[in-house]
């Protein structure tokens, strides 16, 4: 295969340079470090090319913080400056690289996204009985320097961009994931090896799917499988034989070797798909689906956090529709109508009041407000002109 090269030009240009800057601010406008940006733009960005220019360019620290979502992630966030080059990087690399990988690799993808690996599972496990979920223990903290940056290099002849995206590995904070000891490893050599890609980077996105490319392919190619997909670390296989399915998982095992990754040992089923199987956020039958419930527990907390931002003033009913919409944007690709209407119908919002439940006022369905404004999830009416 052939690899790629001339992008550095385009990628350093001021024009892709501007339009790193208004992807990286998208929503985040009112945020210090964006706005300071912001006041001197063009000095800035001007800045920021002259440094990949001349290779002078340093990435900044991170802002390391835990997330809770069904369980704690660990959340590294660059400083602006490097976010729009990140975007910079992305714009012009991504598109080029997005047509190698694998159909089935989901994870944030143009037209592709949790809904349509969901879907095309659906259509899988119409067809066949047995599913095989695989998790990849420790992704993002176990992979391995060198051979993503030798990954990159498989792919990319431009010696500049391959600088760029080794000064961003390199700037990694270390990872938590315990030492793994692989075949051939001596002690000096563990030791050494530079391992992790911070979640919450926009390249660790798309470089934790180009670094299991190989294997979606060696399942494909090699393996015959024929109902595969991935998201991120998530592989979930379909096939005719159980026994088969328990083969393939040894396969994976063997290959992962190379990768210096392991499955997670507790996260290895297979399992009949007629009885449903629980899929990024779903749990996915062959002809219905519903949303697991955790999920909605998650949100009442949340919309419930949002109702006394909203009675202290501390934040608008746009923030709180927006995020309402994206939930509903979610949930409507299930059948859990029930779980929606008991969300949404036991919070309301009011300003100088601490919430209280919509049940106990005798609604279930409507987010009170005392600005006589639509109800949150419902669009406003539009003037004719």
């Amino acid at each position: 295969m052939k690899r790629i090269g001339g992008l550095w030009e385009s990628l350093v240009s001021f024009d892709n340079l501007y339009l790193a800057w208004r992807k990286a601010r998208r929503g985040k406008a009112d945020r210090p470090a964006v706005a300071r940006f912001a006041l001197d733009l063009e000095h800035n960005l001007l800045q920021l090319q002259r440094q990949l220019i001349d290779r002078t360019y340093q990435p900044g620290g991170y802002r390391l913080f835990t997330i809770y979502e069904r369980k704690p992630r660990h959340i590294a966030a660059a400083p602006f400056h490097d976010r729009v080059v990140h975007h910079a990087l992305m714009n012009r690399v991504e598109p080029a690289l997005d047509r190698r990988l694998y159909a089935h690799c989901y994870a944030c993808r143009v037209g592709k996204g949790v809904h349509a690996a969901v879907d095309r599972y659906q259509g899988w496990a119409q067809r066949y009985p047995y599913v095989l979920k695989l998790d990849v223990s420790r992704y993002f903290p176990s992979i391995d320097h060198n051979i993503l940056k030798a990954k990159l290099r498989h792919q990319i002849k431009d010696q500049a961009v391959l600088w760029l995206f080794d000064r961003i590995i390199d700037s990694a904070p270390p990872g938590n994931a315990p030492l793994v000891s692989f075949p051939g490893d001596d002690l000096v050599d563990l030791m050494q090896r530079r391992r992790s890609l911070p979640i919450g980077n926009l390249t660790s996105q798309f470089l934790g799917n180009l670094y299991l490319t190989e294997l979606d392919f060696y399942l494909k190619q090699q393996c015959g499988v024929r109902a595969y997909l991935r998201y991120v670390d998530d592989l979930i296989l379909l096939d005719d034989s159980k026994t088969r399915l328990w083969q393939i998982k040894s396969a994976i095992d063997e290959f992962l070797q190379q990768e210096r990754l392991i499955l997670h040992p507790h996260k290895v089923q297979v399992l009949p798909a007629a009885e449903g199987v629980d899929l990024l956020g779903y749990r996915v039958f062959r002809h219905h689906r519903r949303l697991r419930r955790e999920n909605g527990y998650r949100f009442r907390r949340r919309l419930r956090a949002q109702a006394k931002a909203y009675a202290r003033g501390d934040l608008g009913l746009a923030d709180v529709r927006a995020s309402v919409a994206a939930w509903i944007g979610h949930v409507r690709h299930a059948d859990s109508e029930g779980l929606c209407r008991s969300v949404l119908g036991v919070v309301s919002f009011r300003r100088g009041a601490a919430p209280t439940s919509a049940r106990a006022r005798g609604s279930r369905r409507r987010l009170e407000q005392q600005t006589g404004e639509p109800p949150v999830g419902q669009p406003q009416q539009e003037h004719h002109r």
